[in-house]
């Protein structure tokens, strides 16, 4: 298990006061499992997996990995990143150009202190180089191999040494669409039959969606929301989070009240009064964005009968755009405009009346930050 409490890392600047680059980041990843830091540019992921991997000393806090610590800016500790046992792959492979495949795997082993022999070498190595499908290329040259074949050396190299942890900083981005693709479920396999904690950073939604079982969403420094990433795509806390993963269309309103029939907050809103779910606390009067994903607004050409859903609404159809699997509509109600993605069967020509029923369960309420911090 890696336990993360309370990091805080600066950068000191020539002029003006220190950086602040990662702020009160507190997580634990459980052993075995796959954990994602998500963010945009700058938000301090790579910050806190550098700290993690001991290449930054962080001012604050305390990281500990199945109960040993390495590092507690409180007792003064902090084990040397060469001696924590962690595996790490960055987003460039530093492939050894002049060696082999095998060689290159090897060399980490080479270079210990506990010298190993030949024959344990070749049984460690062959394995790792097994375990990612690239056993039959140990003979050849590194720089023969496609991109995908060099990022899986690299994760072979880190799982050489079977460590307690494995870091990842953005190891796809530099491959292309379809191979990077290709490389979320090699990689998630791997991680799965391996059973190793993976730690991964990445700006990447669909890459978060796709290979973790936890998510910390980051921005400015800190962490915003933590949970698995069902839950961080359909009930995000914040509006930074709701923007940040997916798509989605946000509505302001203004909460009427509690609707006793449902137990559902009613919110008013350019597209009508709407009933809603939350995690938050709400009140009368208080101003909320409404979050809700374009795939989670139905349309249809026929009416529904009045009591036989919630959050009904009709509009015209604004613009359409035909995109192979799906159909992305505008729908514009009034003033306002409501993005939908309906199934290509649905043929409704641009101009024409369409229905629109919105479930309050995907119907998020996100309190209004700024009248938060005013109420505070």
């Amino acid at each position: 298990m890696l336990t993360v409490r309370a990091l805080n890392t600066e950068y000191q600047t020539p002029r003006g006061p220190a950086v602040k680059a990662a702020q009160d980041v507190t997580f634990e990843v459980p052993a075995g499992k796959f954990f994602t830091l998500l963010g945009p540019s700058g938000c301090g992921k790579t910050t806190t997996l550098r700290s993690i991997a001991g290449l930054e000393r962080p001012v604050g806090g305390e990281i500990a990995v199945n109960g040993r610590v390495v590092f507690s800016a409180e007792r003064k500790i902090f084990i040397p990143p060469n001696r924590r046992n962690f595996g790490m792959v960055f987003q460039s492979y530093a492939i050894w150009p002049h060696m082999t495949v095998f060689a290159n795997a090897a060399f980490p082993l080479e270079v210990r202190k506990n010298k190993l022999s030949k024959s344990e070498i070749r049984e460690k190595v062959m394995r790792v180089l097994t375990a990612v499908a690239l056993e039959q290329y140990a003979d050849r040259d590194a720089t023969k191999l496609s991109g995908g074949q060099q990022q899986r050396l690299a994760l072979a190299r880190a799982l050489v040494m079977e460590p307690e942890l494995l870091l990842l900083d953005e190891p796809l981005s530099n491959l292309d669409a379809k191979l990077r693709d290709r490389m979320r479920f090699e990689l998630k396999r791997i991680q799965r039959e391996l059973g190793l904690t993976t730690i991964y950073v990445t700006h990447d939604q669909g890459e978060a969606l796709a290979l973790s079982h936890e998510i910390a969403v980051m921005n400015e420094g800190r962490i915003v929301q933590v949970g698995p990433p069902r839950t961080i795509y359909e009930h995000p806390r914040t509006k930074f989070v709701a923007d940040f993963i997916g798509t989605t269309n946000f509505i302001d309103g203004t909460v009427l009240g509690l609707d006793e029939r449902t137990s559902r907050w009613m919110v008013r809103t350019p597209a009508g009064d709407m009933l809603v779910h939350t995690d938050s606390a709400l009140a009368p009067n208080m101003r909320v964005t409404v979050s809700i994903r374009p795939e989670d607004v139905e349309l249809s050409e026929e009416a529904v009968p009045d009591g036989s859903a919630l959050n009904l609404t009709s509009g015209l159809v604004d613009q359409k755009v035909f995109l192979g699997d799906f159909v992305d509509y505008q729908v514009k109600i009034g003033d306002f405009i409501l993005l939908s993605r309906a199934h290509p069967s649905l043929r409704t020509p641009i101009g024409d009346k369409i229905f629109v029923r919105m479930n309050p369960e995907k119907c998020v309420a996100i309190p209004d930050e700024s009248a938060s911090r005013a109420a505070a």
